[in-house]
């Protein structure tokens, strides 16, 4: 999908020449998400989160000054922990074959486990928005791809 042209007020997250690399930022992440039509949220971590399908993808910064990118899409399916060894099978399969998302099982408290993907980048030395808008797009389009397989997995339709 071809990254949208991107216009901005002088003082918004956009501004500027569009080659220059500016660092990651919440607000920039936002700014980008929202120039593409896509809706979301902050959670109560201030973290964003958007819903795709039936699935959530969380946008977070993480290192030491906030410059590692890290889409995390949540599959919505949920499994009995018996389940937990055929989730690392599919796991291990999809790691195998694909670059993206890394998937792998998440068994919560209460005993659920759920199947979750990532792509995580290092923008320490910055980045532009179209390449960041790039590089949302890879983490939601290969989100959305695992959550489909997860679904498939767990009887759900074939999209």
């Amino acid at each position: 999908m071809a990254s949208p042209g991107f216009e901005d007020g002088p003082d918004g997250p956009l501004a500027g020449h569009p080659q220059a690399l500016r660092p990651l930022t919440g607000e920039l992440i936002a700014a980008v998400l929202a120039n593409r039509g896509y809706a979301v949220a902050e959670d109560a971590d201030g973290d964003l989160v958007g819903r795709w399908e039936e699935s959530l993808t969380w946008f977070f910064r993480r290192g030491e000054a906030g410059e590692l990118l890290q889409v995390r899409t949540v599959a919505a399916p949920r499994f009995g922990v018996e389940q937990v060894p055929i989730l690392h099978a599919f796991c291990n399969s999809w790691n195998h074959d694909r670059l993206w998302p890394k998937a792998f099982v998440h068994v919560s408290d209460d005993g659920w486990a759920q199947v979750s993907g990532e792509v995580i980048t290092d923008l320490e030395r910055g980045v532009t928005p179209h390449q960041l808008d790039q590089l949302l797009d890879c983490g939601i389009s290969t989100g959305c791809q695992l959550a489909a397989e997860v679904g498939r997995l767990a009887g759900g339709p074939a999209r």
